[in-house]
């Protein structure tokens, strides 16, 4: 997936087992390790499609003095060798210039620089390993000397910005920056340069979780944080989008860290609640890391406001740069902490119609990762009580979910299965199979979902294969006048079974054998 895998998951023990986990009686995965999982995905997913988890600069920041350049401002040959020449000789300037004194010199630093900076800001592929490879790392930290005016760190910081954005070794190659980029988030920068040094510290935390343990080994998450909190909008959005690439782990320290500093969970919930959806996005993205990585923050966070606000937004935005991150919150908090099904989602409240309201939205949307969250969002949902399931099944989200079984992507009808698996069954109290919900199993069944869970059966993933099974234990042993053995049957499920028959996983081995040896042996159909 994206870089670093997932840490282990918490004790089996966690308050929250069940939501995930009610359909399965053998095996039992952590809804935990689920949405580290889950954070890492869309880590990638963030990163090569929907926004770039390392973003080049070519507007000035809001509230500098630069002009916004137009396209016939500087006319760059794109040619690689003539830019990369230009880039060449604008490092050499920018070495000449550090020794310049007297009357003009500073003026001459902010040239050299902005020449620098709009070299790297303005091609599509801008010329950073031309710039590398001329000594402009080294000659950029001396720019960034305590000291320079403000002008002259911001076009430093610019540069830096920009070539944090490249390859993976070019991002490596500001290792010798991140002191002074990190002291310049502090109170004492004006917030413009304090901001573009943000910038530059999210491009390099986005690279991977090397990096991001040697910022945070450095103090870059206090200063970070402080400037979430800011009332400006540009610099709280850029502090939150640096923030969201420094905590997403895999190690949970650093979200751990996040929701203990003062005033952190207030501004999440002032930004949710009033700020523009760009500010909103990328506070969303911050609670998607906070809430798949520590346990603290969800438990902090499913007792605030901040799921109340998820929800409106995702039943008023149309926007899908901010419902992804919103969808996915939601989804973690629910799947999280038990107190989010139990005590806020609780059926009846104004709340838990909206949340259905907002998933059954998502259900519908054209849009596969939102069908694909909502889903998972559900599945857990679906885990919780009688009346919870009651009121999925009686709801809109009912034929989609069937549709999406038939018809989806595999990781779509997985989900949907989930849903659909856990709304037919309520934990027995003990180590007994669970209880079914035979209106809800009939209904399923009659409305044509077994063969959407035999072919799960078939599938080569062992966990949805296991899914598939469960559901024929269910309609099995619980379909009305025992006629759930021949539906299975008439289906072809006795060949999908077999297929396990001499598999090398024993689990899946032994649950599929004992299956067809329990409903269809010597006896079977002499009846």
């Amino acid at each position: 997936m994206a870089d670093g895998s997932a840490s282990a998951s918490p004790s089996s023990a966690s308050p929250h087992q069940h939501h995930r986990d009610a359909i399965k009686s053998s095996v039992h995965n952590s809804a935990s390790s689920r949405r580290r999982e889950h954070a890492i995905a869309v880590g990638k997913e963030r990163r090569e499609a929907l926004m770039r988890a390392k973003r080049v600069c070519r507007a000035p920041l809001s509230g500098s003095d630069e002009t916004v350049m137009e396209e016939g401002d500087m006319v760059i040959d794109e040619e690689k060798a003539n830019l990369e020449a230009q880039t060449a000789q604008a490092v050499e300037e920018l070495k000449s210039a550090l020794s310049t004194q007297g009357k003009g010199a500073q003026k001459k630093k902010i040239e050299v620089l902005r020449a620098l900076r709009r070299l790297l800001s303005q091609s599509e592929v801008p010329p950073v390993e031309a710039a590398i490879k001329a000594g402009a790392i080294p000659l950029l930290v001396q720019y960034l000397s305590f000291g320079s005016s403000d002008e002259q760190l911001l076009e430093a910081a610019w540069c830096l910005t920009n070539i944090a954005a490249g390859e993976p070794e070019e991002t490596k190659s500001l290792l010798p920056a991140l002191p002074l980029l990190i002291a310049h988030l502090g109170e004492k920068s004006s917030t413009l340069v304090a901001e573009q040094c943000a910038w530059a510290i999210g491009n390099v935390a986005g690279e991977g979780a090397d990096l991001r343990s040697k910022l945070l080994a450095q103090g870059a998450l206090w200063p970070l944080a402080r400037l979430m909190l800011s009332n400006k909008g540009s610099t709280a959005r850029t502090a939150a989008w640096a923030l969201s690439n420094l905590i997403k782990g895999p190690d949970p320290k650093a979200a751990n860290e996040l929701i203990s500093i003062d005033g952190v969970l207030n501004a999440i919930i002032r930004n949710l609640e009033k700020a523009d959806e760009e500010l909103a996005t990328e506070v969303a993205w911050v609670v998607v890391y906070l809430s798949a990585l520590s346990e603290k923050a969800t438990s902090l966070i499913v007792r605030s406001s901040v799921p109340q606000l998820l929800i409106g937004r995702l039943l008023s935005s149309e926007n899908l740069q901010l419902l992804i991150p919103v969808l996915r919150s939601l989804g973690n908090l629910v799947a999280g902490d038990g107190y989010m099904v139990d005590s806020v989602l609780i059926v009846g409240n104004s709340i838990t119609d909206q949340a259905l309201s907002s998933l059954i939205k998502c259900l519908k949307s054209d849009n596969r990762v939102l069908k694909k969250e909502a889903s998972w969002a559900m599945s857990n949902i679906a885990a919780g009580s009688f009346e919870h399931k009651k009121l999925i099944f009686a709801s809109e989200a009912m034929p989609l979910l069937m549709h999406l079984l038939m018809t989806a992507q595999f990781d779509i009808r997985r989900e949907a299965a989930y849903t659909l698996g856990n709304l037919c069954v309520v934990p027995a109290g003990n180590a007994g199979p669970p209880n079914i919900i035979v209106d809800h199993l009939a209904a399923i069944v009659n409305d044509g979902g077994l063969p959407g869970f035999i072919n799960l059966v078939r599938s080569a993933d062992i966990e949805s294969a296991r899914l598939g099974l469960q559901f024929l234990e269910l309609v099995m042993r619980g379909y009305p006048n025992g006629q759930g053995p021949k539906l299975v049957e008439r289906e072809d499920g006795i060949e999908a079974m077999e297929r396990f028959q001499f598999h090398e996983n024993e689990l899946m081995r032994n649950l599929a054998n004992g299956l067809v040896d329990k409903y269809f042996g010597e006896d079977y159909g002499l009846d």
